[in-house]
């Protein structure tokens, strides 16, 4: 006779048996109930996860992996994501990583390249927290690649009562809201301000500079970097404001902030390519070392090193570099006379053009001029970009020249009086490289500046067909300021910068040339419609917009215009107190066609 408590054993296994073949595959094996009890726990857990439902929201925080989501951000709103059921567009192909909020604008960062800004439009939410949120849709202003693995997107400013929490969506799609699905995913919902933020970031052997808005540094001046210091994320770490290193604070010099790399970085600097990095500083006088207030950071660290390929004898002798809006007529003539005096290289700063500059870039180099584009979209930071190109030109160019594209060389013709000229007995074509390379040899000059003439409307009522050089010949008497060419190695560390030339490194010096042996044409003050064109916005850090009621007996505005697009009396005579006809003189005897009299940049109709 079998035992009581055998027969209840039998019983339980009988029981226990089906349960563990239903969920269990029909193993041979038993389990006891407290075993099933644990393996539904885990497979309830496992269910949740994949499903991607916070446990406790505080604590525990998922990454974020949605497929078939066209549109996330690790800044995206908490409250909607937008779902499109075919999977036309998956979180890999499209992710917005950062927004910045300027003035008159709202800038996305999206994780890869060649957005087509006529498949996209901004989204805009009356109420991101609500689940029926109104919505709005506008065109984007501007979309374009910034770097490698980084595009760039401009949307409008929000329509009033509607949150610059911008995200894009497909033109013309059918789509339904997932509710509150941010929030649950706990997602960080930050719109940086363009007033305060850490916007770009490079490697320069062992250290990192850093581009960043609103420490308000004083200008032309170095400061004090022991009030800095640098904070770096390695991978997704950073999310949420956590930088797991820091370094001190090197230079400090109106945008940029120089570090030391972290050890590990040093050691193995492929670590460094695409981590998140900000600047930390002392909230006041009195703070410890270690209490650091953050700078909001949209900066992630990438090499300068130019996409052009370096001549395979060395470096170029000259090189230019410039930022420009909105000045694409100008850049053919610009680019084509000094190639032809010397220039070998050029790099162009684009800030926010929309006037066509990328194709009339793209139509030079196939016309062979060794010319690249820079997506620079930082509005007033002329001076950080020129830091910037510095370093992108320092292991491509023996000299760079930083000027304008309303600025020309120009050799007076040698005669009699110029005993200096005659001298120096340099040929017409490529005279500024000639030039620059009787300095190259030097130990100490690094430095050669060039006095500037202002040319104003010289009674033109519309623009010039044959180019400011022929066109503008009247100026005002006096030369105003100077533009440089320096040697990006010798630099100062700090990179400061101030009206197109640099600080040296101690035992550097500049030299300025004669005017009797060159000088620049600024055609600054060109016939009102060109002068209009510009009139609303300045690239330089420390200048202030013509519209603005700023400094207005400043030699950076236009005298006796005032802050309003009207147009001056008689503004087609200002600015004119010597006829000037040198370059335009030396331009036709030299560049014009012997048969047509064309110029080069001349446009011919078909």
């Amino acid at each position: 006779m079998q035992p009581m408590g055998s027969e209840k054993n039998r019983k339980r296994k009988r029981i226990a048996k089906p349960l563990y073949h239903l969920y269990f595959s029909l193993s041979p094996h038993y389990l006891s109930v407290r075993s099933l009890a644990l393996c539904l726990t885990f497979i309830t857990f496992l269910y949740l996860l994949s499903n991607r439902i916070s446990i406790v929201h505080s604590a525990f925080r998922p990454v974020l992996v949605v497929p078939s989501f066209p549109l996330l951000s690790s800044f995206s709103s908490n409250s909607i994501i937008r779902f499109y059921p075919n999977n036309i567009l998956s979180s890999s192909q499209l992710k917005i990583e950062d927004r910045i909020l300027f003035p008159d604008h709202v800038l996305l960062l999206v994780s890869n390249r060649g957005v087509n800004s006529d498949e996209f439009v901004c989204v805009y939410y009356e109420n991101p927290l609500s689940s029926s949120t109104v919505t709005v849709n506008r065109d984007l202003l501007w979309a374009d690649e910034y770097n490698d693995f980084q595009s760039i997107v401009r949307c409008p400013l929000p329509p009033a009562n509607f949150s610059s929490l911008v995200n894009l969506e497909i033109r013309g799609k059918s789509v339904r809201y997932l509710s509150d699905y941010g929030e649950k995913l706990g997602s960080n919902r930050t719109v940086h301000s363009w007033e305060m933020v850490a916007y770009g970031a490079v490697l320069d052997g062992n250290t990192a500079v850093v581009f960043v808005k609103g420490l308000n540094l004083r200008p032309d001046r170095e400061s004090d970097p022991t009030q800095f210091s640098c904070h770096f994320g390695l991978g997704n770490l950073e999310g949420g404001g956590r930088y797991v290193l820091t370094t001190k604070a090197i230079t400090a010099a109106q945008e940029v902030v120089r570090c030391s790399l972290p050890r590990s970085v040093r050691m193995n600097p492929s670590r460094a390519r695409g981590i998140r990095v900000t600047v930390g500083l002392t909230p006041h006088a009195h703070a410890r070392a270690n209490e650091r207030l953050l700078v909001p950071s949209v900066a992630k660290i990438f090499d300068v090193k130019s996409e052009k390929q370096k001549k395979s004898e060395g470096k170029y002798e000259l090189c230019a570099c410039t930022m420009v809006w909105n000045q694409a007529s100008a850049l053919r003539e610009w680019i084509m006379y000094h190639t032809w005096l010397g220039i070998e290289r050029w790099f162009i700063y684009d800030n926010n053009s929309e006037d066509g500059i990328k194709e009339v870039i793209e139509e030079l180099e196939q016309e062979g001029y060794n010319v690249s584009r820079h997506v620079w979209p930082w509005v007033k930071s002329q001076e950080a970009g020129f830091s910037h190109c510095a370093l992108r030109a320092r292991d491509e160019c023996k000299w760079v020249g930083f000027m304008d594209v309303d600025e020309y060389f120009y050799f007076p013709f040698p005669n009699p009086r110029n005993q200096k000229s005659r001298e120096l007995d340099f040929p017409v074509q490529n005279s500024l490289q000639t030039l620059i390379a009787n300095f190259s040899t030097s130990s100490t000059i690094a430095e050669i500046r060039t006095a500037c003439h202002s040319f104003g409307p010289s009674g033109l009522s519309s623009t010039p067909t044959q180019g400011v050089m022929v066109g503008y010949t009247c100026r005002l008497q006096s030369p105003e300021r100077h533009k440089s060419i320096v040697r990006p190695d010798a630099l100062d560390i700090t990179l400061l910068n101030a009206v197109h030339h640099f600080h040296l490194r101690k035992g550097f010096e500049y030299l300025n040339l004669p005017q009797s042996t060159a000088v620049i044409n600024h055609y600054k003050y060109q016939v009102w419609e060109s002068f209009r064109a510009k009139f609303f916005r300045r690239v330089a850090t420390y200048v202030a917009d013509w519209q603005e009621n700023q400094n207005e007996g400043s030699r950076d505005r236009a005298p006796g215009l005032g802050t309003e697009a009207v147009e001056p009396p008689n503004w087609r005579l200002q600015f004119c107190e010597v006829w000037d006809t040198g370059l335009r003189d030396f331009v036709l005897a030299n560049l014009a066609d012997s048969v047509t009299g064309l110029l080069p940049w001349e446009r011919t109709s078909l």
